[in-house]
């Protein structure tokens, strides 16, 4: 006599989709990790008990929602460090204002005193390497040259120097806004050098782009492009 067994399937796949369409509606970790757990309980629940799930599979599915939520932890992790550096920068950005800094630009601005004493900003430059032969040579408003000054060898690095104010024919220069330009030599080979000028910080500005600072009439600048502090 042959005994016949019947095994009913259960699985309610009406209630499962239902389930999974009013769970995972949601993007976060959280979310994924309770449409994950609702649906894993309808599943076993519901599962064949002559084929039931395979526990490698649900570890794997476990770790990956594990991972999705230690993801979005660092990320809002690393979140919270941004705008810590953000406000540190700006109280570091703040303790520079009334200090004279020396950045990008070829400007010097010469003026007189009542008693005749002639005054100027400083003026520096830039150098990727050592140089044996620097000058520098101060123009007007015209284009003329009208100081040839030699700063002699120089390491690489930032220099800055003043200008006493005398033209080459030993007369004191007018007043006014001069450029200058930087010749470095290194056996007699062209070496890479920034002139820098001087600026005053008035203030600081804070903007979606980060913090920069207000140069006045120089414009405006960034902490990392100070090339020195005065």
């Amino acid at each position: 006599m042959a005994i016949t067994t019947s095994i009913n399937d259960t699985t309610d796949n009406t209630i499962a989709a239902a389930s999974a369409t009013s769970t995972t509606s949601g993007s976060s970790a959280d979310d994924l990790s309770s449409s994950f757990l609702t649906l894993l309980v309808a599943q076993l629940k519901n599962q064949d008990p002559t084929n039931p799930m395979d526990n490698s599979q649900l570890t794997t599915q476990l770790a990956q929602i594990s991972t999705v939520s230690g993801i979005e932890k660092l990320n809002t992790t690393l979140g919270s460090i941004s705008g810590q550096i953000t406000s540190g920068s700006s109280v570091q950005a703040s303790s520079l204002i009334g200090h004279g800094v020396m950045v990008s630009g070829s400007t010097i601005l010469v003026g007189s005193d009542t008693d005749g004493t002639v005054s100027t900003t400083p003026f520096g430059l830039e150098l990727e390497s050592a140089a044996d032969n620097v000058t520098a040579t101060v123009t007007d408003s015209t284009g003329k040259a009208v100081k040839t000054i030699s700063l002699g060898s120089q390491t690489a690095g930032v220099h800055s120097y003043t200008w006493d104010g005398t033209q080459d024919d030993g007369t004191k220069a007018p007043n006014g806004s001069y450029s200058f330009s930087i010749n470095a030599l290194n056996n007699n080979q062209q070496m890479v050098a920034t002139p820098l000028n001087y600026a005053l910080v008035n203030g600081v500005i804070n903007n979606t782009t980060g913090t920069s600072l207000d140069l006045g009439v120089r414009g405006t600048t960034t902490v990392d492009q100070v090339r020195q502090i005065l």
